[in-house]
């Protein structure tokens, strides 16, 4: 009878395993992409401010070039005038385009940093819908993030015994369809 006892105990045994989300989500192809789309639309973003700045510098140097005829005493007053109306108005196109550009940054930097939250979301569920599908698959009972930190910045997982860690295997799961070229360049780091 105590021959079976320890048979009966390790029946019981719970089955846990471990997972570096962190990891996952670095390395997945996906991730990557959806790194670079972004980096592509911030340039853009970029180049279209750019654009913006190029004609607000133009109107300062308007601004700069009427102020030196304003300055001038051999120009009649009724010139000087006509001058500084032109001058007023160019004054408050300049801070209209200013601001116009301003918000438009603040617009599109908020509709891509959502865009952006949104896909990696996307992809953090896919990742543990695969995490999940596995751990259902090998009969575990538990599968804890390792790269995962409590609320004072502790890991939560400190120790585990014998568990077995996932992330290799569904790294390679979720690679498996990398374009070829991000599968060329995992394989030559290493070369």
């Amino acid at each position: 009878m105590l021959a079976l006892a320890p048979t009966a105990g390790a029946e019981n045994a719970l089955k846990i395993a471990t997972v570096d989300m962190q990891e996952l989500f670095k390395d997945y192809h996906r991730t990557n992409e959806a790194q670079k789309q972004i980096n592509v639309e911030r340039a853009r973003i970029q180049k279209e401010n750019n654009e913006r700045l190029s004609r607000i510098r133009e109107l300062e140097e308007g601004l700069q070039n009427l102020r030196r005829q304003l300055e001038d005493p051999s120009i009649s007053d009724m010139r000087k005038q006509e001058l500084f109306k032109d001058f007023q108005m160019k004054t408050q196109e300049g801070v209209a385009l200013d601001r116009e550009r301003r918000e438009y940054l603040q617009r599109r930097n908020a509709a891509l940093n959502e865009k952006m939250v949104q896909r990696m979301r996307g992809i953090l569920e896919e990742i543990r819908r695969l995490v999940e599908a596995r751990a259902k698959e090998d009969d575990y009972d538990y599968v804890f993030d390792q790269s995962g930190l409590s609320a004072s910045q502790v890991p939560f997982l400190l120790y585990t015994k014998d568990a077995a860690d996932m992330t290799a295997g569904l790294l390679l799961d979720l690679n498996k369809d990398a374009p070829e070229q991000e599968a060329d360049v995992a394989g030559g780091i290493g070369e």
